[in-house]
C-alpha cells in the first residue's frame, strides 16, 4: 500500500504534515463506485482554510485540510464511465452529486445529498460535510463523472498548470464575484480585499470588460501585486473615508458595482484599521455603489466564529446597514461559487492566452513540507497564492 501525507489542523495557529490514511473507494461501509483516486499534482492554500487554522471556526483537531486539488486519476470504481485513468483534471471545491434539484439547476454549491448537516460540501473543511482534504499525496474524490473537468491534453495542462490549478477554487469564485455584481463592458467597480480572491476577481473583472477596476487593502506588498495588472488602489490604512479616495480616482464618489472579498474577519478602515469590524467591508461597498447597483460577496461568512469581537458576531449576526442597502435598490448575492458554472469556459480562457491568472495572483510554488511555513506566511499577508506540489511534478 502506498503511503499519502497530508496537512493536518492541530489547534489555533498549528497545522503539521503528517502520515494519513491512503484513500480508499468507499463511502463510510460501502464502496464508492461512483469515484475515483487521484494522486495529487497540485493543492492550494486558499484563505479559507486561514479561518480555520486561526481558530475562528469550529474545526476540529485532526481535520485534514485542503479544498483546492488539481490531480491525476490513478484508480476509478465501477461506476465511472467518462473519466479514465491517466485523466489530468480539476476538482471543484464544491462536493455535488448531480443529482438533485439544485445540482440539476446549476446550483452546485448548495448540493442537498453530500452532508447531512446543509446543503453544501467541499474537501477538508469546517462543517461542510466530513469530506477528507486534498493538501495532501492522494485524495479520493465521488460523483467523478458529473464533478471533474478533463483537461483536453495533459501536456498542455502541465505547461499551464500554475494558471489551471486556480480553476478549483479562487479563479472560478473571483470570477463569479464578478458576475453577480453586473460586471461588464465599461464597468467601474470596487473588490474590497487584495487576498488571492480579490486579485483574481479584479482579474476577472478586467476579462470582463471592466472599464475600471479599483482595489482597496492594507497591505502594501498585495497592493502593489494588484497595480502590477492595471488596477487602480485604495490603501485603507489611510484616514481619508472610502468614499473620499474612490472621488479621487473617478471624479465622484460611486462605482457601479462592488465585490467583497474579504470576509467576516474584516477590520475598520482609517484609525480603526488595527480594529476588527465584521461589517465594515458589507456596508462600505453600500455606502460606495450607485443607487441600482449590484454587490458580489463571494467573502466568507459563517454561522460560528468563536473568535468573534461580540456575541453577536459569533453567531454569524453582524450590523449590516440592509436600509442603505434597501434604499439604493442594490442587489446583493452571497454564498458559495458554484464552480462547475465557469470552470470550462474559464480553463478555455486559460489554454487559449485570453488570461494570466498566476501572474495576477502570484503563484509560488512549494512542497508538501514547506506548507507549514506557507501557512505562516500566507497568515503574515504575503502577496502570493502558495501552490503545492506534493510530487514534485509542477514544472519550473
Amino acid at each position: 500500500m502506498s503511503q499519502n501525507h497530508g496537512v493536518v489542523y492541530v489547534k489555533p495557529g498549528v497545522v503539521e504534515v503528517r502520515e494519513i490514511e491512503f484513500p480508499k473507494l468507499a463511502l463510510g461501509n460501502r464502496k464508492c463506485e461512483h469515484g475515483v483516486i487521484l494522486k495529487i499534482v497540485s493543492t492550494n492554500i486558499c484563505g479559507s482554510d486561514q479561518h480555520m487554522v486561526r481558530g475562528r471556526t469550529t474545526a476540529p483537531a485532526g481535520l485534514i485540510l485542503g479544498h483546492e486539488i488539481t490531480g491525476l486519476v490513478i484508480e476509478s470504481g465501477r461506476d465511472v464511465e467518462f473519466i479514465k485513468v491517466g485523466d489530468l483534471v480539476s476538482v471543484p471545491f464544491n462536493i455535488a452529486c448531480g443529482r438533485c434539484r439544485n445540482c440539476k439547476a446549476g446550483q452546485t454549491g448548495i448540493c442537498l445529498n453530500v452532508n447531512p448537516g446543509r446543503a453544501g460540501a467541499a474537501y477538508g473543511y469546517v462543517d461542510m460535510g466530513g469530506w477528507v482534504g486534498g493538501q495532501a499525496e492522494y485524495v479520493m474524490v465521488p460523483y467523478a463523472d458529473f464533478n471533474l473537468l478533463k483537461f483536453p491534453d495533459s501536456d498542455q495542462a502541465m505547461a499551464k498548470i500554475k494558471d489551471l490549478t486556480l480553476l478549483s477554487d479562487i479563479f472560478p469564485t473571483g470570477f463569479h464575484g464578478a458576475v453577480t455584481a453586473g460586471v461588464g463592458p465599461g464597468s467601474i467597480v470596487y473588490i474590497a480585499g487584495a487576498g488571492p480572491v480579490g486579485l483574481a476577481s479584479a482579474a476577472s473583472c478586467h476579462l470582463l470588460g471592466a472599464a475600471l477596476v479599483i482595489v482597496g487593502d492594507m497591505i502594501d506588498e498585495r497592493l502593489a501585486q494588484a497595480r502590477s495588472f492595471g488596477c487602480e488602489t485604495i490603501d485603507l490604512k489611510k484616514d481619508a473615508t472610502l468614499a473620499e479616495q474612490i472621488e479621487q480616482i473617478v471624479g465622484v464618489p460611486e462605482v457601479d458595482s462592488a465585490v467583497d472579498c474579504v470576509g467576516f474577519e474584516a477590520k475598520g478602515h482609517g484609525h480603526d484599521s488595527n480594529t476588527e469590524q465584521p461589517a465594515t467591508v458589507l456596508n462600505s461597498i453600500m455606502e460606495i455603489t450607485r443607487a441600482g447597483g449590484q454587490l458580489g460577496i463571494p467573502g466568507l461568512y459563517v454561522t460560528g466564529d468563536p473568535g468573534a469581537v461580540d456575541e453577536a458576531a459569533k453567531k454569524g449576526s453582524l450590523s449590516i446597514r440592509i436600509g442603505l442597502g434597501w434604499a439604493k435598490s442594490h442587489s446583493l448575492h452571497t454564498g458559495q461559487c458554484p464552480v462547475m458554472k465557469y470552470h470550462r469556459k474559464l480553463m478555455n480562457a486559460i489554454l487559449y492566452d485570453k488570461i494570466k491568472i498566476a501572474d495576477a495572483v502570484n503563484v509560488e510554488v512549494i512542497t508538501l513540507a514547506e506548507s507549514v511555513k506557507g501557512y505562516k506566511d500566507f497568515d503574515k499577508g504575503a502577496a502570493k497564492k502558495f501552490v503545492i506540489d506534493p510530487h514534485g511534478l509542477i514544472p519550473n
